[in-house]
């Protein structure tokens, strides 16, 4: 399950010390059941791997406790649903405190009856919820009813302060908004961490699943160019229904260059440094946070067409 045998240039073993800008990552991809406790127990022995490997920030996938019900409508599944915080955000901040290290994890929320989130948690090395974020984007497709169960976020796009770096998160469809990773970035974000569950369905062509996995890696490399930052992408993989889940989980660096990529169908454990002082080099070189004319965007804020305001 560990990535380590694949990827030797990205495997360290043992924790080793590392300049103090280094921050390593560890991404969790993995095959989920349709047992929620099976499913985080997986969860904690990945992240104590993943601790193990020296890895500082360690993200889960998205919903990570269950399979990925949103393929049809049912009303049952909501009682997947949780508080947040609550049971499984308590094991994680234990488990956090325990092997020090900071924790992205993605989780049902049950806000209150008949209102439930598709919500990612950060939690610091010492155990703290420092908050969460509701996905904001919610998709409404063939196989991903996703509509039916979560209502849109209302916390806004959001960066956390930890112990090792500023981190922003942003959820699976999310990730084709570049509204979405510039407003994270904005907010002082040095990572940006996307919880996925993106698949292939049964009958497509491997030439168009091959454009859909390129075209799904490239956007996001895209947001880590313009905005110089750290993009890591957590996918599941494994066959659920009528999806085929590809992995693919990556991290690229602000330059978009591919720091470390797994399989599209194995469980991994990636682990992979981040130099944060790419960050400051590549906005110096390329200073587009500088360069913006926020006075002419407000045609942003409308659905599509030209804006009421007329050239003098």
């Amino acid at each position: 399950m560990s990535s380590r045998d694949q990827h030797p240039q990205h495997q360290h073993g043992e924790p080793q010390e590392t300049d103090s800008r280094l921050v390593r990552l560890g991404l969790v991809q993995m095959r989920c059941t349709s047992d929620p406790d099976q499913n985080l127990e997986k969860g904690v022995a990945q992240i104590r791997q993943a601790a193990s490997q020296g890895a500082q920030i360690i993200c889960l996938q998205e919903l990570f406790r269950s399979h990925y019900f949103c393929q049809k409508e049912d009303v049952a599944f909501f009682d997947l649903a949780e508080p947040v915080p609550g049971a499984t955000t308590q094991v994680l901040s234990q488990l956090a405190a325990e092997l020090q290290v900071v924790i992205v994890a993605s989780l049902f929320e049950k806000r209150t009856a008949g209102i439930y989130h598709n919500t990612a948690v950060v939690i610091d090395h010492e155990g703290k919820l420092l908050g969460k974020y509701r996905k904001m984007h919610i998709p409404d497709d063939p196989l991903y009813y996703e509509k039916f169960y979560f209502t849109p976020g209302d916390l806004g796009f959001r960066c956390y302060p930890t112990a090792h770096g500023q981190v922003g998160v942003l959820v699976c469809w999310d990730q084709w908004f570049p509204e979405a990773a510039r407003l994270t970035a904005l907010e002082g974000a040095q990572f940006l961490f996307y919880p996925t569950a993106i698949a292939w369905q049964q009958g497509e062509s491997e030439e168009n699943n091959q454009a859909q996995l390129a075209a799904w890696e490239t956007v996001q490399r895209g947001h880590a160019i313009a905005n110089g930052v750290f993009l890591a992408a957590v996918n599941r993989v494994g066959q659920e229904g009528e999806l085929t889940f590809w992995g693919h989980s990556f991290v690229c660096d602000p330059l978009g260059r591919i720091l470390g990529r797994a399989s599209t169908d194995g469980e991994e454990i990636l682990i992979v440094d981040c130099d944060l002082e790419a960050i400051e080099a590549t906005r110096r070189s390329w200073p587009f946070l500088r360069d913006r004319r926020i006075e002419s965007y407000q045609g942003l804020l409308l659905r599509f067409g030209p804006s009421d305001v007329k050239d003098e």
